[in-house]
């Protein structure tokens, strides 16, 4: 007699990164895997979408940095061509142009940190202040994404660890706090200082190209995510749009067995949640299940930050010198960005005016202004970095507000924040806020958090084959030579001391 054996079936709640990676790696290997996604298509904001006159909208617009080693192999395996060409960017502040970057990896290799430093173009930093981020860089050998450095640093404000290094209040202002402000999305008085080292060194630090960037030419949805999700359909598998998740069912021993989106039920051998923080939480606040684990409910102790984007079209062509800009200085605790959308997407290219993309990170305080008043405030700001936009007219607009849009990563944050593993046998984690020793941030994060959640899958099924996970380049071999050092005299120091002062 001939016993067939069931394919174990997935339910991957999210389509975003980190859940059309698991979702995609699944199929591949053979799972009956289904995607629940709640929007009207995969990857929500992130995937952009139309308006009514045909014309793309998106939230933020996402750039593929150099490390981002995961996501271009996939890309490669999906036999996509996406990106633009490696670009520059500036920084504006109120006084005008502050930044200018290179392209760094085209630059003769110097040790890290230095090509940041002397390939950097600052047009009014004085070199005295620049200098005094040099004793910073104990806290960057220190911090080694372990968890032991997590908990040392992550009780402390940003803000406080470059003060008590020393960093000029210029330096501060017109740098640190400026990256805070667009890579971690709140000011450094609330941002970890566990966080901060670790976003400033994958992006900037690490290694001289780490800073260089290339953007989607057009939005990431349908650029990207489209051809994906008809792969993942290829495979077999199943991506449903429109499904809330409400509930996760668990049986009497502790063991997830569906999902609840509303009314229906899908059946589940296992479960990848692969959603934001304000997802879970909306998730979490309807489940008896989940509210029932500590773990779980610590993530009512998380939050997001909240995302102002804007899409403006210009009656005119207006240059603008670098096609990606951040800036800093126009309000102390929102950063923002905008961007070339002629130069940086093929649906422009040949528009007879401007479009531009403009970001507010940390917006809480223009979300209740009407549009009408954002605009003007827009405008105005625009106007101060590149004087041309004062004249010109705008003649089409989109405003888009998104509470918690992003997460936030706070002092204190890291206690709160999940493992891929739960205390349900079979239910995993994956996404940006999830912990994890890969050493990435932001969609090359959540991406590699989605193929180590398929990786659990495949490990407790036994069926298939584990996702091949590119790691994060090794350390230059005089940054591994002080981290030992530093390592081992820590180790002296616990030897000596008794272990009962705060982390």
């Amino acid at each position: 007699m001939k016993t067939e054996t069931q394919t174990p079936k997935i339910v991957v709640v999210g389509a975003g990164w980190a859940g059309l990676g698991a979702t995609h790696h699944l199929a591949k290997n053979g799972y009956d895997v289904t995607l629940l996604e709640a929007g009207p298509y995969p990857g929500g904001l992130v995937a952009g979408w139309k308006t009514s006159g045909g014309r793309s909208v998106e939230v933020g617009i996402h750039g593929f940095w150099y490390p981002y080693h995961n996501i271009f192999s996939l890309v490669k395996e999906l036999n996509l061509n996406p990106f633009t060409p490696w670009t520059r960017s500036a920084q504006y502040s109120p006084a005008g142009l502050e930044v200018e970057s290179p392209i760094f990896q085209d630059l003769p290799p110097l040790p890290t940190p230095l090509g940041t430093f002397i390939y950097t173009q600052f047009k009014r930093l004085p070199l005295s202040d620049r200098l005094s981020a040099l004793p910073l860089l104990y806290s960057l050998i220190d911090f080694d994404n372990s968890d032991e450095a997590w908990q040392r640093y992550d009780s402390v404000t940003a803000r406080e660890l470059f003060k008590q290094y020393g960093v000029t209040k210029r330096l501060y202002d017109d740098a640190f706090n400026a990256m805070l402000l667009v890579g971690l999305f709140a000011p450094g008085e609330q941002c970890s200082a566990a966080a901060a080292l670790g976003m400033l060194y994958y992006f900037i630090l690490g290694h001289q190209p780490n800073f260089d960037v290339v953007w989607c030419r057009g939005t990431v949805g349908e650029m990207i995510f489209k051809p994906w999700v008809e792969n993942i359909e290829n495979l077999g598998g199943k991506v449903l749009t429109k499904q809330r998740v409400t509930d996760l069912i668990v049986d009497d021993n502790g063991k997830a067995t569906g999902v609840v989106c509303e009314e229906q039920i899908f059946e589940a051998d296992a479960v990848i949640f692969a959603v934001g923080i304000s997802g879970m939480k909306k998730i979490l606040a309807g489940s008896e299940a989940l509210q029932s684990r500590q773990e779980f409910r610590n993530i009512n102790n998380l939050g997001g930050v909240d995302v102002l984007g804007i899409r403006l079209w210009f009656d005119r062509k207006i240059l603008i010198p670098r096609a990606s800009n951040a800036c800093f200085g126009f309000d102390k605790t929102t950063g923002w960005t905008f961007f070339d959308l002629n130069a940086l997407h093929d649906e422009f290219r040949d528009e007879a005016g401007t479009v531009l993309e403009v970001d507010f990170y940390h917006a809480n305080q223009f979300l209740p202004l009407s549009d009408e008043e954002i605009i003007k405030i827009v405008q105005g700001y625009l106007a101060t970095c590149i004087p041309e936009f004062r004249a010109a007219e705008i003649i089409d607009q989109s405003v888009v507000r998104v509470r918690e849009g992003v997460t936030h990563f706070f002092p204190g944050s890291y206690q709160y924040l999940l493992s891929a593993k739960t205390s349900f046998d079979n239910v995993f984690m994956s996404g940006d806020w999830i912990v994890n020793r890969h050493g990435s941030w932001s969609q090359e994060k959540a991406y590699v958090t989605g193929l180590e959640a398929a990786n659990l899958v495949v490990d407790k099924f036994k069926l298939g084959e584990k996702a091949n996970i590119i790691p994060v380049e090794e350390d230059e071999e005089h940054i591994k030579f002080f981290r030992t050092i530093n390592q081992s005299m820590r180790e002296v120091g616990k030897s000596i001391f008794p272990n009962i002062w705060l982390p």
